[in-house]
């Protein structure tokens, strides 16, 4: 299969106790955990209040010289990032006041060409969180005056995007006009996490507008890439979307094809799709044989696994994040504490470490502002409740006070070595940097807000937006959830769903709430069932009832059940939340000496060895 699996330098490396330290813990209390919290909302007005006095409406700010400047589309890109974290802090004032601009200002019908993949996740994804937020009092964000502008601002953005999807591949040109569409002269190469990266986005809105065209095309893609994998289930950085030829063929899992497999597990928790499923498990397996030299990930030749780049980028962070949510959690561990020293010794993640010569990467010493190594801290302690990870979290935050606070905002760091400032504030900055940080401070001191205790379970898009696991927007059998989907023959008329929440899940969404004995039953086992297929029709739902949009059930009277007695029904049972496979917290082993393959990782510990199934509660449900 071409080049070993572990070379010599990467397993010296693994075992070089100079460079992946341990970390010890100092503790952090929750008194200082408080504090933690309180300092990083700090940091996040600092940054945004400078964003709005110098730089809206613009997209972004130039924290150094306080002015600002337009880097995606010139429509308030920082604004329209920012709206979920302003809600997750709950400022209904800031929100409010940013939601009534925004529906009243924001127009996309200009002659801008605009990236199809930070369109999506950055504006599209901003605009759909803050309508769900904004729309539903269960949120305690809802606004009285507010009458979807936000999502109707979504719809024409994404109408504006459909172009681009008409390929002979159905994979994406990476950009497109706004005004105009696809320009002939447009490149026909786009990157795999450009093509593949757009599934929730569009899928959400498929499922509030009741139109399937956004959530297909985005499928389309995905099945597009997927299906040019090579025979060992890789998949190259970029591809051409006329010919379906790849014209780089290094695979790995950071730049330029992180997020295809983030957001096929989380399509797959927040629609319940199994291909999604299918493709994750095909796709990680792959990764983990292939690309994984315990604790590093490497990039090789998608055909012959050959060793291409011995380097460790920036956006490999999200990993150990994205294998806590599938349940593999001792790699995670493994893998986050070498990341993490990466931090340790520079004070940031350069965007490219040599595993080599175990020194920043020529050309790639920059740190600009990036979240993943945050948020696989975050995923980690809310995993393992470990506290080796808020004192990570509290070295980051430090780093960012003391390295990237400046006159207005936050600096890119340009070197690493240096810590040289640089004028330039991206808006994932406040969207997910910042968001993760505080998420993590305010788990350790008892979380309070929309993530951790709110109604609903979220997905977080690759953006850091919020993505609520609502029944219109998760339900299982999804044939009658929007108009023109297909529906059974035999089921056309409405009838009685019951909500499948346990009065364990009702009480709270932090992790403490929701555990997986099996951690390797997420991948192996899928705990949906597959509707039957047979005698579909397409074009005649009714659309979702109160009680599937809502999440409830209504307790029929005694009198009804005598006049129904006669006639049994049908019930059918509705998962108004995927699962969300995390170890019990009071989980917290070390890494082990040797990573153990997929499919024969050892269970972690339980106290049970099986999930009970939810009972179905016979009164309103609290959700």
């Amino acid at each position: 299969m071409g080049a070993p699996r572990k070379p010599t330098l990467l397993i010296l490396l693994i075992f070089s106790h100079v460079f992946i330290c341990k970390i010890l813990s100092e503790g952090v209390t929750k008194d200082e955990a408080k504090q933690l919290r309180d300092e990083v909302s700090e940091m996040f007005y600092h940054a945004f209040e400078g964003y709005m006095k110098h730089a809206f409406p613009h997209d972004e700010l130039k924290p150094l010289s306080c002015i600002g400047e337009d880097t995606l589309g010139g429509y308030a890109l920082t604004l329209i990032d920012s709206l979920d974290t302003l809600a997750l802090l709950g400022d209904q004032e800031h929100f409010s006041s940013s939601v009534e601009w925004i529906g009243k200002n924001l127009r996309f019908d200009i002659n801008k060409t605009v990236s199809v993949f930070e369109t999506t996740i950055r504006i599209l994804g901003g605009l759909l969180s803050a309508h769900l937020m904004a729309s539903d009092y269960n949120t305690g964000m809802r606004i009285p005056s507010y009458d979807d502008e936000l999502l109707r601002l979504a719809e024409d953005l994404a109408r504006r995007m459909l172009p681009a999807f008409d390929t002979p591949t159905g994979i994406p040109f990476g950009s497109v006009n706004l005004l105009h569409g696809v320009d002939e002269n447009e490149s026909k190469i786009t990157s795999t996490a450009g093509g593949g990266t757009l599934t929730l986005e569009f899928g959400v809105l498929s499922r509030l507008t009741n139109d399937p065209v956004f959530e297909q095309v985005t499928k389309n893609a995905v099945q597009g890439l997927w299906a040019r994998r090579s025979k060992i289930n890789l998949l190259g950085a970029h591809i051409d979307v006329f010919s379906g030829e790849w014209t780089q063929k290094d695979a790995g899992i950071g730049t330029s094809i992180d997020s295809f497999y983030e957001y096929l597990l989380k399509a797959y928790l927040l629609f319940g799709d199994e291909e999604y499923l299918f493709m994750f498990q095909e796709a990680y397996r792959a990764a983990m044989h292939y690309l994984y030299n315990d604790p590093w990930y490497v990039e090789v030749n998608m055909n012959s696994a050959a060793l291409v780049w011995p380097l460790f980028n920036s956006l490999q962070a999200f990993w150990p994040g994205l294998q806590v949510l599938a349940g593999d959690i001792d790699p995670a561990i493994r893998t986050h504490t070498a990341f993490f020293s990466v931090w340790k010794r520079y004070g940031f993640t350069p965007e490219g470490f040599n595993l080599a010569t175990l020194s920043v990467q020529q050309g790639q010493k920059s740190y600009p502002l990036r979240p993943e190594l945050i948020e696989s801290t975050y995923w980690l302690y809310k995993a393992t409740r470990n506290p080796r990870y808020l004192d990570a979290g509290r070295d980051m935050l430090a780093s960012l006070q003391y390295g990237a606070r400046c006159t207005c905002g936050y600096c890119h760091i340009s070197d690493v070595e240096f810590h040289q400032q640089e004028d330039h504030m991206e808006s994932f900055f406040l969207a997910e940097t910042v968001k993760y940080l505080w998420l993590l401070f305010d788990l350790a001191a008892g979380p309070d807000n929309l993530v951790e205790n709110g109604p609903y379970k979220y997905i977080f898009s690759t953006e850091g937006h919020l993505l609520p696991a609502t029944p219109q927007i998760s339900l299982v059998r999804e044939h009658c959830s929007y108009f023109g989907a297909y529906c059974r023959s035999s089921n056309l008329r409405p009838e009685t769903f019951v909500s499948d929440i346990s009065k364990d899940a009702r009480e709270t969404n932090q992790s403490q709430s929701y555990t997986e004995p099996d951690a390797s039953n997420f991948l192996s086992h899928s705990r949906l069932k597959k509707s039957p297929i047979s005698g579909v029709i397409k074009g005649f739902c009714p659309g979702l009832t109160h009680e599937q949009r809502f999440g409830i059930s209504y307790v029929a009277s005694e009198e009804d059940i005598e006049d129904e007695s006669s006639t049994p029904r049908k019930t059918e049972v509705v998962n108004s939340h995927p699962v969300m496979v995390v170890l019990n917290p009071s989980s917290t082993r070390e890494p082990s000496d040797a990573h153990k393959d997929l499919d024969n990782r050892q269970e972690p510990e339980s106290e049970s060895q099986s999930v009970p199934e939810p009972e179905i509660e016979e009164s309103v449900s609290g959700k």
